[in-house]
């Protein structure tokens, strides 16, 4: 029986695919209880020719490939629910690997704790070339989203959710509150985000438990062309375009307005405790993040 389902939406990254493919292929969990779903978001790379190699190589595993020609993050991952089986649906994405134990720590938390909803795991940022000098804790966070809170299960920081790549869900939560937003999340290389903050906000208003759980372990493959300034300014105007929808969804613009105006004197502050060349991504994170705000351009 199908006790957890894996989602891997995956868009033109046929090589680094294959990396998180052998990641899932050593699963310590019975292949009988999990199986893995690789969405191709209408790649124009070998993306489906690699992932029906891998599969052929690995007969035991239970992979499926799925083409969804509608291009975004969100469609890719709907159409995963669509398809799984598993009462358990975790997510991951295609830049990172997981650790061996990946599935049975899920798998094991949503047992052991049966009022979890959903949870989410540890997350380690690697960079194969190197952290760079300018990169701090502020600045790391929407390019990296490391997340560590211990090495304990527990309750979801209050105010923090889990990261997009490495999330489970049970089946029924979808079926009570719906899927992912399709008018938020990437759209090709559009940095558009925001939809796991939807629908974990969407989980919120009915109360719903999520976890942390530490053994459920994800590393963060960060390549050089995400390290540019011009990368950076790029995903912190498309945060703040994904904080503006969000915040026009639920209806409330002006309390973000007013956040924006305290995250600048935060952002000022910790400007005096920093490097200037950290500070100077500091002002460049959230001046990009406002121009994505209040411009109303997309």
């Amino acid at each position: 029986m199908i006790r957890l389902s894996l989602v891997i939406a995956t868009y033109n990254r046929c090589e680094q695919l294959l990396v998180t493919l052998r990641s899932v292929a050593e699963q310590q969990h019975s292949t009988e209880e999990w199986e893995c779903i690789v969405v191709d978001n209408n790649s124009k790379d070998a993306t489906r020719q690699r992932v029906e190699e891998f599969c052929a190589s690995h007969p035991k595993l239970n992979i499926r490939y799925k083409f969804e020609a509608q291009q975004g993050l969100s469609y890719a991952r709907n159409a995963g629910i669509a398809l799984s089986t598993g009462d358990i649906v975790a997510f991951i994405d295609d830049d990172e690997r997981i650790c061996p134990e990946f599935i049975s720590a899920y798998i094991e938390l949503f047992d052991s704790h049966p009022e979890a909803m959903s949870a989410g795991g540890k997350i380690i940022a690697e960079y194969p070339t190197g952290r760079p000098r300018w990169m701090s804790h502020y600045a790391e966070l929407p390019i990296a989203n490391p997340m560590d809170f211990g090495a304990e299960v527990k309750l979801f920081p209050a105010g923090r959710i889990p990261g997009g790549g490495n999330m489970a869900i049970r089946r029924r939560v979808f079926d009570i509150i719906g899927v992912f937003d399709t008018s938020l999340g990437r759209t090709g290389k559009r940095l558009i985000g925001g939809e796991e903050s939807d629908l974990f906000e969407r989980m919120a208003q009915h109360n719903f438990a999520c976890y942390y759980a530490p053994r459920a372990v994800m590393y963060h493959i960060i390549p050089e062309e995400k390290l540019t300034l011009d990368y950076f300014r790029r995903l912190a105007f498309n945060t703040g375009v994904s904080q503006r929808r969000r915040a026009t969804l639920h209806g409330r613009r002006l309390r973000l307005y007013c956040g924006e105006v305290v995250k600048w004197c935060a952002t000022l502050a910790l400007c005096l405790v920093h490097r200037p060349v950290q500070s100077r991504y500091l002002i460049a994170l959230r001046y990009n993040i406002s121009r994505g705000i209040f411009s109303h351009k997309e």
